[in-house]
């Protein structure tokens, strides 16, 4: 391997925020509310909906379309997630085998070509098809490639705050496509708000994608400074060995990391999954605004606790953002009760915040126990606990539909966040072999 470079060359930058822009296309995923939103309708005694509330949530719904119950609603994105987690790993594999452009292409077809099919059935078949099937597939192949690209080309003192970068695009995603969103479906109708974004997506994710690249073989990313220790923890927090997934997973710190990622996203996909139905009563007609703020905090949460991260360390900063935000869920009811806007975004921003802030330490954690050089398939195991993380949104939009609010659901969220501080403090890297007795092992 070649001596580390003085700084960072520019092609580094180049990939990182060639990343970002993919991530920016796949992060619709976090503007669903704004559609589902739009087609909950609450039902009568007798079962069916109540057609006096069809298009009051949204000005210029097509009647064509089939009205959701809470529960329906929650369905395409919770499908879509799980998608998104199981298609990871084999998107791992083709970004370490084939590349990050393969990836970051194939992903951008396949969730343009879901867009496209969900605004041309009109249903609720076709929303599960395009957006939950289709759409996961999409960005389960495409969200594998831009980071583990991006992350190779900079060493471990910087390893949150890429991460964070490339991430952040797809938080922030819903900062532009929730108000485009509302724009479109008012003047072309729901289907012609998938199909418009479909297109879009397709062209900007076939042109950042070619950006994306692995750094030329042998090359060295810049040491750190020499005033700076990584982290509070020290090296320790570091491998030194590339883990091949097939010892990784014969490890409990990998089990432990992926519950670590169900508990700080099941309570940010919770708030996301109904942030449009909790702003509507405060905020009426505005409360897309909410959307769009949550994705705002979202890629900021990515970014600054990627940034701190590597200053306190990963196990730090996931206490602080976990704590912190299971306070907030357990007063949400109150908040809700209060129907005060400035409080409503303080307590949604710190959900987003620290969901935001899971997505950044998680691949960094990985990267830190197991190595960058198989971190694409690696991270797509791991990334198995986001896709588990739906369960809060199901659970909610039941509990939303037998008791009129999701007053239990923050309470069971808060309690899992908890939970998961207790695992993150007591897990630590694993030492393989060649650590603990230098000669010819290999992890």
């Amino acid at each position: 391997m070649a001596a580390p470079l003085d700084k960072v060359p520019r092609q580094a930058w180049v990939v990182t925020f060639a990343g970002t822009a993919v991530n920016l296309c796949l992060g619709i995923l976090y503007a669903w509310s704004v559609w589902g939103g739009a087609l909950i309708v609450p039902k009568l005694p007798d079962g069916k909906f109540n057609e006096a509330l069809i298009g009051t949530h949204m000005p210029g719904i097509n009647s064509a379309w089939t009205y959701l119950s809470n529960s329906q609603a929650s369905d395409p994105i919770s499908l879509c997630v799980v998608i998104f987690a199981l298609l990871m790993i084999p998107g791992g594999k083709i970004q370490d085998r084939f590349g990050p452009k393969v990836g970051a292409t194939l992903g951008g077809l396949f969730l343009a070509a879901g867009c496209i099919v969900a605004g041309l059935m009109k249903s609720y078949t076709g929303l599960i098809v395009g957006f939950g099937i289709m759409g996961g597939i999409g960005m389960g192949i495409g969200y594998a490639a831009p980071t583990p690209a991006a992350l190779k080309w900079f060493g471990p003192h910087k390893r949150g705050l890429i991460a964070g970068l490339v991430v952040g695009g797809y938080g922030g995603a819903a900062l532009y496509i929730a108000p485009l969103a509302k724009w479109l479906i008012a003047d072309y109708g729901l289907s012609g708000s998938f199909i418009i974004l479909g297109i879009i997506f397709a062209v900007v994710i076939v042109i950042a994608g070619q950006l994306l690249s692995w750094p030329p073989t042998g090359y060295a990313p810049p040491a750190p400074p020499a005033a700076i220790v990584f982290g509070t923890p020290g090296k320790s927090a570091l491998t030194t060995v590339d883990w091949k997934a097939s010892e990784m997973i014969k490890t409990w710190q990998f089990y432990a990391l992926v519950l670590m990622f169900i508990g700080s996203t099941q309570s940010g996909l919770l708030i996301i999954g109904f942030a449009m139905p909790l702003g509507a009563p405060v905020l009426g007609p505005a409360a897309f605004w909410l959307v769009s703020f949550g994705g705002l905090v979202n890629a900021m949460g990515r970014i600054g606790t990627g940034l701190y991260s590597d200053k306190i360390g990963r196990t730090n900063a996931y206490t602080i953002n976990c704590i912190v935000s299971a306070l907030c869920l357990f007063l949400m009811p109150t908040v809700l009760g209060l129907k005060s806007p400035v409080l409503l975004f303080l307590a949604v921003g710190i959900a987003y915040w620290q969901y935001g802030g899971g997505l950044a330490l998680l691949p960094s954690f990985t990267a830190d126990f197991f190595g960058a050089k198989n971190l694409g398939f690696n991270y797509g195991l791991v990334f198995l606990g986001w896709g588990l993380g739906f369960f809060m949104v199901k659970l909610g939009g039941t509990i939303r539909d037998l008791t009129g609010n999701l007053n239990y659901a923050f309470y069971m969220s808060a309690t899992v966040l908890i939970i998961a501080v207790i695992l993150a403090r007591v897990t630590k890297r694993p030492t393989p072999l060649i650590e603990r007795a230098p000669g010819p092992q290999t992890a």
